[in-house]
């Protein structure tokens, strides 16, 4: 009884302190996650949505980066990942991953529609060591 015993406590331990790290908010994302999300974000150094032209509230520039950042670092090449808020809307489409010393990079384009335009920007970004992507200029 007492090994068996000491195994349920164990495991039961370590799950309750796996758990004290998954605190979430209100929508139901960790803080943690919020935090990283800000640095993956903060990267961008505003995308190239902002060279589209395109005046966004903060949340639909927030929706558009993280549109950005999905496409780089996960969207198949020529997969086009969506956002939208109020009545703007979006579309990264990053192209397949190319070598440039250790770095990956991607070569993507934004399309953003607003009030019935379509406005594009085009531009690269590389993957950092802490899986951050940087545009190129």
């Amino acid at each position: 009884m007492g090994v068996k015993r000491f195994g349920i406590l164990a495991a039961t331990g370590l799950l309750t302190l796996a758990l004290m790290g998954c605190t979430t908010s209100g929508n139901g994302r960790t803080a943690s996650a919020r935090a990283s999300s800000a640095v993956y974000i903060t990267a961008l150094q505003g995308g190239i949505v902002a060279r589209a032209g395109v005046e966004l509230s903060r949340s639909e520039t927030q929706r558009a980066l993280e549109a950005e950042y999905r496409a780089l670092e996960a969207a198949p090449g020529g997969q086009p990942v969506t956002w939208a808020g109020g009545n703007v809307r979006g579309e990264v489409v990053a192209a397949a991953p190319y070598q440039v010393g250790k770095q990956n990079c991607r070569q993507f384009t934004h399309k953003v529609v607003s009030n019935g335009r379509e406005l594009q920007a085009r531009g690269a970004a590389c993957r950092n060591p802490n899986g951050t992507w940087t545009p190129l200029s």
